[in-house]
């Protein structure tokens, strides 16, 4: 697809991949309404730096509102629906606001897409569904798991848009990234809870290290997102985003903290431990479909990606607190 000119929504454009996709369709000179949470501050999240934002229309509304998202839906040759509520740890302490934004909201694109006759709706899930491999590379026909209030919102929701494909034809493609890092990731996710920590300190707080991780450079994801809105071969289909490559928290930590060039000390931190049965121990992805179906691959390593985040963090540590943990 030839993206100059063309009309897209992006649901959650103000948050971490969202903004980071925004700022993508501007480049390839896409027309960009970007759908943001509205707060009191009337700030579209990380939009509000971005120099991108001068080329965006702002909607604010909330995703669980069907006539905002109906209002921010007309007109568009394609939506990028990535709005959701996405922290495992407060998913234990409100799974109906997640109920709500995840599953409701989600309901609320497709609704308003179909009658609005979008070209198509790209559908982000992510590979918590599938929660820990019952095999290794895990593919698109894992079964799914739901480990936790958040990961069984997220599978209500991939169902709901395989429903609306299935049984109304909605042009729809569903994305399943890995674990995605880079700059402007919250604290909540470990990769900048880990730097944080490193940059400030000699000790590394964390859960539970064993379990393996996907980890997947945001420009990465980005990529695949927008060839999922433009190659026809992969309508009514769900795709992987992630490297092919695990590494456990332990190890992770420690490649960080060479990386900075400072020694630590992990230390257990019982506040960071999930429910046994809720953690997730091994994911890794078999991106087959996506390098067959989309040309993609990642072409940012996990290396290279985390010398870009800890480059990135250095300049803004101050929007993290190192010493506090927040579900």
């Amino acid at each position: 697809m030839n993206w100059k000119g063309t009309r897209v929504l992006v649901t959650g454009a103000g948050g971490f991949i969202g903004s980071h996709l925004t700022e993508r369709l501007v480049e390839l000179g896409a027309q960009v309404r970007g759908f943001v949470h509205y707060n009191a501050q009337g700030t579209p999240g990380w939009l509000d730096q971005s120099p991108a934002r001068v080329n965006v229309e702002i909607v604010a509304g909330d995703i669980a509102d069907r006539d905002s998202v109906h209002q921010a839906v007309q007109g568009m040759d394609v939506v990028f629906h990535l709005a959701a509520l996405i922290g495992i740890p407060y998913s234990y302490n409100a799974p109906a606001s997640y109920v709500r934004t995840n599953i409701e909201g989600t309901l609320n694109v497709l609704k308003c897409g179909l009658e609005n006759r979008v070209r198509r709706v790209v559908h982000t899930s992510t590979s918590e569904v599938y929660g820990t491999a019952r095999r290794e590379p895990i593919d698109e026909d894992h079964p799914l798991q739901g480990q936790s209030p958040y990961s069984a919102t997220k599978i209500g929701a991939d169902k709901l848009a395989e429903s609306f494909h299935l049984s109304f034809d909605l042009p729809l493609v569903t994305v399943r990234p890995f674990n995605t890092f880079g700059p402007r990731q919250s604290a909540r996710a470990v990769i900048p809870t880990i730097i944080a920590q490193c940059l400030t300190q000699q000790k590394v707080c964390l859960g539970n290290t064993a379990p393996t991780r996907d980890l997947n450079y945001v420009g990465n994801t980005v990529e695949g997102f927008i060839r999922a809105g433009s190659v026809d071969a992969v309508v009514g289909k769900t795709v992987n985003l992630g490297s092919g490559r695990k590494i456990s928290i332990g190890a992770l930590a420690q490649l960080i903290a060479s990386l900075i060039n400072r020694p630590i000390t992990i230390e257990h931190d019982e506040r960071r431990i999930r429910p046994d049965k809720s953690e997730v121990g091994c994911l890794l992805a078999d991106n087959t479909l996506a390098r067959t179906l989309l040309g993609w691959e990642p072409a940012v390593t996990l290396e290279e990606g985390l010398k870009r985040t800890i480059e990135w963090m250095e300049k803004n540590i101050g929007r993290y607190r190192p010493d506090e943990y927040g579900v």
